[in-house]
């Protein structure tokens, strides 16, 4: 077998990411391609698939009953987002199954991706993989909540529009 080229670990090794934390999320869109909407004015214009991928992120906490949304916007080419797993929300019921972040922006990605199918984007695409952050203290939640909340209008400084 040949030897496979070396990948930067997306996750901490050894860590849970079922367990009750904040995460700071980015779901880009492959290839950078900007089809959910535009900025305007330092404001974030949704088009259709831009709505559908706002929707599906609320979805998440509608279909999940452990997980807390946050902080979110929904940029040209991208989306970040604070996702909270939360088991005081069940009642720590042995009988629901908690996913894991990565199960949980699988299941972003997948349903946000069908519906942009539907709705006419038939080569839509997010990356692969996607970035994250434990969110681990109050300072790192405040600045991370600006950052998402001042998103749009640093679009042109966004390291995602270039």
């Amino acid at each position: 077998m040949p030897d496979l080229p070396n990948r930067k670990r997306n996750r901490l090794r050894d860590y849970d990411y079922s367990r009750d934390n904040l995460y700071f999320v980015t779901n880009c869109v492959q290839n950078k391609v900007c089809c959910l909407g535009h900025v305007q004015g330092g404001e974030m214009v949704l088009n259709e698939y831009g709505r559908i991928a706002d929707q599906q992120w609320h979805w998440l906490a509608d279909q999940y009953p452990y997980v807390e949304l946050h902080a979110f916007v929904v940029m040209p080419n991208h989306v970040h987002g604070i996702i909270e797993i939360n088991r005081n929300k069940i009642n720590h019921d042995p009988t629901v199954k908690i996913k894991s972040l990565s199960q949980l922006m699988g299941a972003y990605q997948t349903t946000a991706s069908k519906h942009i199918h539907l709705a006419g984007l038939l080569d839509f695409k997010w990356q692969r993989s996607f970035h994250d952050r434990i969110i681990r203290n109050d300072e790192a939640y405040q600045r991370i909540s600006r950052y998402i909340e001042n998103n749009p209008r640093k679009w042109g400084e966004d390291k995602f529009y270039q």
